[in-house]
């Protein structure tokens, strides 16, 4: 067996994902249960929460993009990036999903770099405000600054209510602005 049952009921095959299984209210109700780095905080911080917190730091233009720039986790879960590195296998299907999320979702593959850096920025603010306090330095936030304010973590039922807000407006701008393009 190499499917997953969805919240919604729909099987979603991890091997050969496809765009019809990818659905909103699963990405949402999902990524809004995940917890970060593994449940290793003191208190419940999301996927999802995390997803809204980087779309809102990258220019209007890739804030879809940045919503779901972790949305193949509603279907893998979180895995911790060391542990990831290190599964070339887990890897693979997780690009196979994210394939399927940008052909369902009409985005381009590879994500900009805005949304990379909003990502690590996110990173540094959350080991500073959500970990607990270590000496050890982690190599991957060398040169990457915290935002200035502090977090105070969605409950999980806001969290997912207003992501799919966010994705539904999203959304809807973004197919808006492609039409009117395509238009012209």
């Amino acid at each position: 067996m190499s499917w997953i049952l969805t919240a919604t009921g729909q099987q979603f095959d991890l091997v050969n994902p496809t765009p019809e299984m990818v659905h909103l209210e699963d990405i949402a109700h999902s990524l809004s249960r995940l917890p970060r780095f593994n449940g290793h905080t003191p208190m419940h911080y999301s996927v999802a929460e995390h997803s809204m917190r980087v779309a809102q730091l990258v220019p209007e233009a890739c804030q879809l993009e940045a919503l779901l720039h972790d949305a193949t986790e509603a279907y893998v879960g979180d895995m911790v990036r060391p542990l990831k590195q290190m599964l070339p296998g887990y890897q693979e299907i997780e690009r196979r999903i994210w394939l399927a999320i940008c052909e369902r979702f009409d985005l381009e593959p590879i994500l900009p770099t805005c949304i990379h850096h909003a990502d690590m920025v996110m990173l540094a603010t959350e080991r500073r405000d959500l970990m607990p306090k270590h000496p050890e330095q982690w190599e991957c936030l060398q040169g990457i600054e915290p935002l200035p304010g502090r977090i105070k973590p969605f409950s999980q039922p806001h969290a997912k209510h207003v992501f799919f807000q966010n994705l539904m407006e999203l959304l809807a701008t973004t197919h808006r602005t492609k039409a009117q393009a395509g238009a012209a």
